[in-house]
């Protein structure tokens, strides 16, 4: 085959352009399917934090707010309440909490940043079964010596109002604390840490 008639800058110029086509073909086509690999907007706010107010919260109230598909408890402790904690101890499975359902900077007895605020997932450590909040004090079903906390239908567990497991019942561990920072004395951000700017 003769080399006549055959430019090499031409040629050079055909072989790059066709790179050039070749390689933002390529990207066109990476670009979603990169992107299909992302979480949906859906997703990523299932698991992205929540804010809750908790100024309206009275002593010895409940409020529950969703994060990540799960219950999340705020529970406004009374004094009492915070009193009747340490006597507690000797019937819990894990009264120091050294099983890791809680932060680092919730490992204190009454599992909180600010004890007058519990912040629980409300899931029973059994089965998922979701526990009752239960602030009587000695009601009829639960017993003389029952000083609030929260009651599991399903099989029986109970847990203090620190979310602590009672020994001999089902549930194997102590409810979830999740990592939640104040953001003011009434404002609450679950699913940061404490220690998150």
């Amino acid at each position: 085959m003769s080399k006549e008639g055959v430019d090499p800058k031409r040629r050079r110029f055909l072989v790059s352009a066709t790179s050039v086509v070749g390689a933002v073909g390529a990207a066109y086509l990476a670009v979603p399917f990169i992107a299909s690999m992302q979480p949906s907007a859906r997703a990523r706010a299932a698991g992205a934090p929540v804010e809750a107010d908790i100024s309206k919260l009275e002593p010895g109230q409940k409020l529950t707010v969703e994060w990540r598909g799960k219950p999340v408890w705020l529970v406004r402790r009374t004094k009492q309440n915070l009193e009747d904690l340490p006597t507690l101890d000797s019937r819990l499975r894990d009264p120091n909490s050294e099983q890791p359902q809680q932060p680092p900077y919730c490992k204190n007895p009454d599992r909180s940043i600010k004890p007058e605020t519990l912040v629980a997932v409300g899931i029973c450590t059994h089965l998922g079964c979701s526990p009752t909040y239960r602030p009587d004090v000695a009601p009829d079903d639960l017993g003389p010596d029952w000083k609030g906390g929260f009651f599991c239908p399903c099989h029986g567990s109970r847990f203090d109002l620190a979310g602590r497991v009672y020994d001999g019942v089902p549930a194997p561990l102590n409810l979830v604390v999740p990592p939640h920072r104040y953001v003011s004395d009434t404002r609450v951000v679950i699913g940061e840490d404490q220690g998150a700017a």
